[in-house]
């Protein structure tokens, strides 16, 4: 078991904001500095984060804390989880992990969180994080659960079926193993010696349509030159057809 209180920084919060403990106490329980400690009280650190009550949590007790608030020598001691968490290292073993029966009705909800926010995640994935079935995970994927109108996304560490370091080995794992983007091939250009004569028969019909509405001007030479251009139309759909 971990030594250290489920968000240190929040617990500090709100052991600083809701006790009278001395700093060097909050400081030992919370693996914190006592500067780092003071800055919290003072506003300089933490600002922003929400204070999570260790009471509530069962991480202390009420009357842990009144008495070290009564004595200041006394240091807090973390209390065993009532819900066992479970190990980074699961000793080799497979398949789906057991959920207490405490906690089993909360697995819904973990399953639409993890759905949520980690879509990255397979089946087999969140089967073992909850240890829940593939029926249940695609029911709630497609809102055919049959609680599915009051599910609430809920963080599954959080809720005591999974640890942090499981969650994120899974999704470094199903980042790893997702295949990455093809770029889009860009497109091809024309050779320079076809857009060279196309923009050479382009300049000479103009010339020529010019010359032609000038009087005395030459029809032939129109003629001539739109054919050129004609054939070069009929030669690019050609090498579009063969291509």
């Amino acid at each position: 078991m971990s030594n250290a209180p489920l968000m240190p920084k929040a617990t500090a919060v709100w052991l600083v904001e809701n006790t009278s403990l001395s700093f060097d106490q909050v400081a030992e329980f919370c693996k914190l500095h006592p500067l780092e400690v003071k800055a919290i009280a003072d506003g300089d650190a933490a600002q922003g984060i929400k204070g999570l009550d260790p009471v509530q949590t069962g991480q202390l007790t009420r009357e842990q804390i009144t008495e070290a608030e009564a004595d200041h020598s006394k240091s807090l001691v973390l209390s065993e989880p009532k819900v066992p968490m479970s190990d980074a290292d699961r000793g080799g073993k497979k398949g789906p992990r057991y959920t207490p029966v405490s906690r089993r009705q909360d697995r819904p909800n973990a399953i639409l969180w993890l759905v949520r926010n980690h879509p990255e995640l397979k089946d087999s994935q969140i089967m073992r994080l909850v240890g829940t079935t593939k029926s249940t995970i695609s029911a709630i994927r497609e809102r055919t659960h049959w609680n599915a109108a009051t599910l609430v996304p809920m963080d599954p560490v959080t809720l005591g079926l999974c640890s942090q370091t499981d969650l994120d080995l899974e999704v470094n794992r199903a980042n790893k193993e997702k295949p990455a983007p093809v770029e889009a091939a860009g497109a091809t250009l024309l050779p320079a010696a076809e857009t060279t004569a196309r923009k050479e028969a382009e300049a000479a019909a103009a010339a020529a349509e010019a010359e032609a509405a000038q009087p005395g001007g030459s029809d032939l030479n129109v003629s001539a030159v739109f054919a050129k251009l004609k054939q070069l139309g009929g030669k690019d759909k050609a090498d579009a057809d063969e291509n």
